[in-house]
């Protein structure tokens, strides 16, 4: 999945995004809503865990004898 161009994974989004919402009930565009949200929630827990990871890659690689 990393291998995957940027913008091959942006596509997504960008169909995500041009969707026509006009054909939803209220019902559906809260129920997207809370699946987005979900959706920025696990995204925003494996950035933070990517950085964590990082960071103890950088802090281990700083405290090797060069």
């Amino acid at each position: 999945m990393d291998d995957e161009p940027l913008r091959d994974r942006g596509d997504l989004l960008t169909a995500l995004a041009s969707e026509d919402l006009a054909p939803l009930s209220v019902a559906e565009l809260d129920d997207r809503i809370a699946r987005l949200q979900e959706e920025i929630a696990r995204t925003a827990r494996h950035r933070e865990a990517a950085s964590r990871h990082r960071r103890a890659a950088d802090a281990l690689f700083r405290s090797t004898p060069g």
